[in-house]
């Protein structure tokens, strides 16, 4: 695998998202980080970001709802390059409707080198990490030779 590099820059776009038995964890988790929260451009789930919001008095750019493709549209905008790291509180122990989103989801902040925290102690060391206070040099992987591949007939 070859890579390209691209700069994450010193204020992020951090996409939070949390399914609905772990927006109270996730609610307790950013209020206590809610000025480091406030140095960055945040992207939610509909939910989610109206939760945020509402308790933190933060601006908060928000997608659909998980459920309703607020996943997807958070995938979509990592592949696009517009999501420079994922915190989602996600519940492993419960099944979803919209699980394979949430697959997708995760997937794609691997695919694509993405720090993805899933729970309050990676979201810990994610957020205040010296990393996020300065701008960083993320390799992306080249996925040229997948794109370009010759697929018989």
């Amino acid at each position: 695998m070859t890579y390209t590099k691209t700069v994450i820059p010193e204020h992020k776009q951090i996409a939070i998202i949390a399914h609905d038995s772990k927006k109270p964890e996730l609610l307790t988790w950013a209020k206590a980080h809610r000025s480091e929260l406030a140095k960055h451009k945040l992207l939610a789930t509909g939910t989610t970001g109206t939760l945020l919001e509402d308790n933190l008095e933060l601006t908060v750019e928000k997608v659909q709802s998980g459920p309703l493709g607020g996943d997807q549209q958070i995938g979509a905008k990592i592949v696009e390059g517009k999501v420079d790291c994922v915190i989602f509180f996600w519940d492993p122990l419960e099944a979803q409707p919209h699980d394979p989103d949430v697959k997708a989801l995760l997937r794609l902040a691997v695919v694509w080198n993405i720090p993805l925290a899933c729970n309050a102690v990676s979201a810990d060391f994610m957020l205040l990490s010296p990393l996020m206070k300065q701008a960083y040099q993320r390799k992306v992987p080249d996925y040229a030779n997948h794109t370009n591949r010759k697929i018989p007939a």
